[in-house]
């Protein structure tokens, strides 16, 4: 009897939700014929009327019509799948992964009820906040070990609205000895954005960014850095973004000016190949289509990324992008530092990261080896891993970066060396992060 208590007690819920799901997907009206021929009629018009390439857009706006003639969406009632299914086959005849289908009515809605300025004013709004809550792409900002500047980019958004907090990022990595800018997880956006963007690593001289021909009008258009900009410049810092095979569209056309310009050095995959910027049209009142209107012409190269993506300078993991720029910043500043100070500035963060990407292993008898006392500084040898205590302070794991020198796991300011005279350990050395170092004898036991 409570075993059967208990499994009613547990079905209850998930009939409940079983049941709200059923009720969510039942409140979607069902796709009917009828509404398929005028999705692809009116996609099919869009098409031919924007695509940037005429003779493709007939093409797939004939194919659309094939299918939907000889009864290859005819089992379809779920819009959401016909959106998917009419995406596929798009994308099937022209390659082009900007186009999509979605079922959209309740954004559709919203857009067609602009009535009032008041009603736009609204909608805006609400567009702007969702922006801020993301902080128009702008995760992070930050300082790394070394002065190294980063910048964790996850969309180009509209610099009528996101202008103000690119200026203070850009401002930000100002003083920074070189930047690293991640657009592994950047999908694309505002061109704008790119040019406000790019004109802070350039002169106040405009540089020639890109070109576009836009279809529907017939015409071309051309980016170059801005003359002025608020706060200060950084046209001599080492810059290097960070790909992945996410990065797409704008985020792609800035990783392709700045490597034909060679201002970058780009580190990570080849990039996604979106090259045609375009826009969402409404088709009927359940579903929009992007439509790729324009096409990139670089000013150098006389092409573009579309199909291909980017190629890296450096090519490795989306996962180890990050640790490989920051490596070879600092190794090159290292290289071209004027005095040992700032090459020991810049190498030593350089020990953190190879102890993380090429780990150092001692075994056993080496670790027991450095134990001891050595004045107001205690190492013990404790299940298989060192310790260092300095008087009753916090005791730290000793993490080897090489035979005798160690990171405290916690503290980056400061770390150990041990000091040897033939095969017996005699001193340890404190390494400070500011180039003071100082040692202590180790008591004889």
């Amino acid at each position: 009897m409570n075993a059967i208590i208990k499994l009613t007690a547990l079905a209850v819920p998930i009939l409940m939700l079983l049941t709200a799901r059923l009720s969510a997907q039942e409140s979607v009206a069902r796709l009917t014929v009828k509404e398929q021929q005028t999705v692809v009629d009116s996609i099919g018009s869009k098409l031919k009327g924007n695509y940037i390439f005429p003779e493709v857009a007939e093409k797939m706006a004939s194919s659309m019509v094939s299918k939907l003639e000889k009864g290859d969406y005819q089992s379809i009632t779920d819009p959401q799948e016909f959106a998917t299914m009419l995406t596929a086959d798009l994308r099937a005849i022209s390659k082009d992964k900007h186009i999509r289908v979605t079922f959209a009515p309740d954004r559709i809605a919203e857009q067609q009820q602009q009535v009032t300025a008041e009603d736009s004013i609204a909608y805006l709004n609400r567009y702007i906040k969702s922006l801020q809550r993301s902080n128009f792409g702008f995760k992070e900002v930050k300082l790394m070990a070394g002065n190294i500047g980063y910048l964790d980019l996850r969309s180009f958004s509209n610099v009528e609205y996101a202008g103000e907090t690119a200026v203070s990022a850009m401002n930000f990595l100002s003083h920074a000895d070189a930047i690293i800018i991640d657009l592994r997880n950047n999908g694309g956006g505002s061109p704008a954005m790119i040019q406000l963007i790019s004109s802070y690593l350039f002169e106040s001289d405009p540089v020639h960014l890109n070109n576009f021909y836009w279809r529907p009008t017939d015409s071309h258009s051309q980016t170059w850095t801005l003359p002025h900009v608020s706060g200060k410049r950084s046209p001599d810092t080492p810059v290097y973004v960070l790909t992945s095979g996410s990065t797409f569209s704008a985020a792609e056309e800035f990783s392709y000016n700045l490597k034909n310009l060679e201002r970058a050095t780009l580190v990570g995959e080849t990039t996604g190949g979106g090259a045609h910027p375009g826009g969402s049209v409404v088709a009927t009142d359940r579903f929009m289509v992007w439509v790729p209107t324009g096409r990139a012409i670089n000013p150098i190269t006389n092409t573009n990324w579309e199909g291909t993506g980017v190629s890296p300078h450096i090519e490795t993991s989306a996962a180890n992008a990050l640790d490989i720029a920051y490596k070879n910043a600092l190794e090159a500043l290292v290289e071209s530092a004027k005095d040992n100070d700032m090459k020991a500035f810049y190498e030593w963060p350089i020990a953190a990261l190879n102890l993380k990407t090429n780990p150092v292993t001692l075994d056993a008898k080496t670790l027991k080896s450095f134990a001891g006392i050595y004045g107001p500084r205690k190492v013990t040898f404790e299940k298989g891993k060192l310790y260092y205590q300095r008087d009753s302070g916090t005791k730290y794991e000793l993490l080897p970066y090489g035979n005798n020198a160690f990171i405290l796991k916690g503290l980056d300011s400061f770390r150990v060396r041990f000091l040897a005279e033939g095969k017996t350990i005699t001193a340890l050395q404190g390494l400070y992060s500011n180039g003071r170092t100082d040692k202590n004898i180790k008591e004889k036991a």
